[in-house]
């Protein structure tokens, strides 16, 4: 056996000890044979060369296992509640969660045990204990069933997100194109695009987040603007102004659902800067863009 194998092999042991509260041991009539034996029964099955090692019946087994899952959750529930304390804003809260909502979110919540996700449920916690309704039960199921690679597409994501007060949701721009004139009907002019596999998000990543439904699945389009009229994004700590230089100008943009807006307010990104830079250079031509 490799040394790899053997680490495998002892990282396993460990796990299944830890959840099940007793050791796996080589079964004795397994004793003699080789590593390499893969002989099968006359049913057709393979035997199994493990174990429990213990006294104990399997009811009392059985009991044990629970009693660790319940301590297990109970102390993801502490951390979470108690990180929640520890990031609570000293403000004036707008009313108490609903009872209901909070049962939802305890019986949910008290599963999380990797840490980085337990932040983010603090998160959810003191937002909506501040301002009750912020976040669905929608949202929290669909945060308990994420991924990794799901959560790090979000993470992507939230750098790109402007906010458009007008719609009270994030959208991500793509372009711009100015409409066509009574004598060019048959293609856009001007149209500029960017392409966000440059500045990380990559398509996979935006297949996979309108899968989860934190985006919709279809490139949206703004009405048409008017010349001098200013239209104004949030990007975390910065603004952006965007001022159409003449008429007839569409922008093109990705938009958050509400389970993407709610879940994307957890994730506090400044913007990326290579998608500021494409931002700049795309819209040049045709908008005033003022930073403030």
């Amino acid at each position: 056996m490799s040394v790899k194998n053997a680490q495998a092999k002892a990282s396993l042991a460990s796990l299944i000890e830890d959840k099940l509260g007793f050791t796996m041991v080589k079964s004795r009539d397994f004793g003699t044979r080789s590593a390499s034996d893969n002989s099968y029964s006359a049913q057709g099955t393979m035997p199994i060369s493990y174990s429990v090692r213990s006294d104990e019946s399997l009811l009392k087994r059985a009991l044990k296992r629970q009693q660790l899952n319940k301590i297990q959750r109970q102390q993801n529930i502490e951390q979470i509640t108690a990180m929640a304390l520890s990031v609570c804003p000293d403000v004036t809260s707008q009313g108490r969660p609903d009872p209901d909502w909070l049962e939802h979110y305890i019986v949910l919540a008290e599963d999380i045990a990797n840490q980085n996700m337990q932040k983010l449920w603090a998160k959810i916690l003191v937002g909506e204990t501040v301002s009750p309704g912020t976040f669905s039960i929608k949202s929290l199921q669909t945060l308990k069933q994420m991924t990794q690679r799901e959560a790090s597409a979000l993470q992507k994501c939230a750098a790109l997100c402007g906010y458009l007060e007008k719609e009270d949701s994030y959208l991500i721009l793509l372009g711009y194109y100015k409409k066509p004139s009574f004598f060019d009907l048959l293609r856009k002019g001007n149209k500029e695009s960017i392409n966000l596999a440059n500045a990380g998000l990559s398509f996979p990543n935006i297949l996979t987040l309108m899968d989860i439904n934190l985006l919709y699945r279809k490139e949206i389009e703004s009405a048409s603007l008017k010349q001098g009229q200013p239209m104004q994004f949030s990007f975390h700590s910065k603004k952006l102004t965007l001022t159409p230089k003449s008429n007839e100008l569409v922008l093109s943009y990705y938009k958050l659902t509400q389970t993407g807006d709610e879940l994307k307010k957890l994730v506090s990104s400044p913007i990326n800067k290579k998608y500021k830079h494409q931002l700049e250079q795309a819209l040049a031509e045709e908008f005033e863009c003022h930073w403030s």
